[in-house]
């Protein structure tokens, strides 16, 4: 079970921290990732880490703004969110895969899925 949380509504150039907690396996088994939804458009690819977080991966629209990061010992991946601008408004989820292969950056890839948080960046 994956259980998103952090979400809300900032101005432009504010920060945000969104944190996913995972429960009922082994935390370090899973390479995790974020996706974001805004209203009228597909499901994107936001940033990815290995199970042992020493690879991470980014999309071109947040590199050098967000940072993902893991703390296995509380079974919890975060996504550092700053310098948010309007466009990054949407719903943001987090989702678990048993593998490290290649394709991070693809939904598909991802089994396990947690409810989205509310991400709202005002101009």
């Amino acid at each position: 079970q994956l259980q998103a949380s952090g979400g809300g509504l900032v101005q432009a150039g504010g920060s945000l921290r969104l944190s996913c907690a995972v429960s009922g396996r082994t935390f370090s088994i899973y390479a995790m990732g974020w996706f974001r939804q805004a209203p009228g458009k597909e499901r994107e690819f936001v940033a990815a880490l290995t199970r042992s977080g020493d690879a991470t991966y980014y999309a071109d629209s947040v590199k050098g703004r967000f940072t993902i990061s893991r703390d296995n010992a509380k079974n919890t991946v975060y996504l550092q969110m700053n310098n948010l601008k309007p466009e990054d408004t949407a719903v943001y989820c987090c989702a678990a895969r048993n593998s490290d292969y290649a394709g991070a950056q693809y939904d598909y890839r991802y089994a396990y899925w947690g409810q989205g948080t509310q991400v709202t960046v005002s101009s």
